[in-house]
């Protein structure tokens, strides 16, 4: 199945997009910045407004110790978590890697994270490191949740290619309402639901079907977590390849934004919604799959 560019940033919407400004609307205020401002002006406006979001990506500023005082069933999920791999084979002859990110590679993740944004978002690319460094900063406040929630990546590897792999995509889950973004877009998710966001394609790697195949490591390790089984996500109502294959890959709509959400200077979305069969007793921590999903 080709897997089209994504929406990626939903949970970062509300931090990132209010300071962007929209090409379409030459009138409009954002962040106290008006397009009829000179050039130099409007940049350097649009530069203090993200600035100035940096200390709130999220409404908690989370630490590393937050994994020390979590539930007692914090130990289990954290092994579960740190053991996840998923290998697959994809059918062009390259081999995929999905796997929790490590420290290490936050950065790069965080790049991959606002290309897509800025791609989806028609951002001018001059903004694309500012938006590089705020991405950074949200992912380690969420990485620091964990075991209540995991940013995946995946790893592309051309078969028998010399060379280190590739950052291909990634993903977030939020497993419960500890891990749950206070600030995350509407219709509103259950917040101690899982809840899938944030997932993105390299662009030069796309129609290879990556998408489908890190949305099914998703729904995996969410089952091996043994949390509630009832799986939520958000696709933008313009956003028409990956509706479908949310859609084919189970996902219900549940809700959709009124068109009043245009006035927030926001895309309506579609909450959507999937149960997840019960775990398999064949269930293993190292999966290897061929790319022999429906197309």
């Amino acid at each position: 199945m080709a897997c089209p560019p994504t929406s990626p940033s939903l949970s970062l919407d509300s931090t990132i997009q209010p300071c962007v400004l929209s090409p379409s609307a030459p009138s409009t205020t954002f962040a106290g910045a008006t397009t009829s401002l000179p050039p130099e002006k409007r940049q350097s406006s649009i530069f203090r407004s993200l600035l100035g979001r940096i200390s709130s990506l999220s409404v908690t500023h989370p630490t590393a110790s937050s994994r020390t005082d979590a539930p007692e069933q914090s130990g289990e999920a954290l092994q579960v978590l740190g053991d996840f791999r998923c290998i697959v084979e994809l059918d062009r002859g390259g081999v995929l890697e999905i796997r929790p990110v490590e420290p290490g590679e936050l950065e790069s993740t965080g790049t991959l994270l606002a290309e897509t944004f800025s791609e989806s978002r028609l951002v001018p690319v001059r903004y694309a490191h500012l938006i590089a460094f705020l991405v950074k900063q949200y992912l380690e406040e969420r990485r620091a949740l964990e075991p209540h929630v995991a940013v995946l990546v995946g790893f592309y590897k051309e078969r028998d290619a010399e060379g280190p792999a590739q950052l291909a995509c990634t993903a977030e889950i939020s497993f419960d309402a500890r891990g749950a973004n206070a600030a995350s877009p509407t219709p509103h998710p259950p917040p101690d639901c899982p809840y899938i966001c944030n997932m993105a394609v390299r662009k030069s790697l796309r129609r290879r079907r990556i998408g489908w195949h890190l949305l099914e490591a998703c729904e995996e390790l969410i089952t091996r977590m043994k949390v509630k089984s009832e799986v939520y996500l958000h696709c933008r109502v313009v956003d028409k390849g990956p509706f479908e294959m949310y859609r084919k890959a189970g996902y219900e709509v549940l809700k959709t934004d009124s068109f009043f959400i245009w006035l927030s200077l926001q895309r309506r979305k579609h909450l959507m919604c999937k149960k997840l069969p019960p775990p398999s007793d064949d269930t293993v921590n190292n999966t290897s799959a061929s790319d022999d999903h429906p197309s």
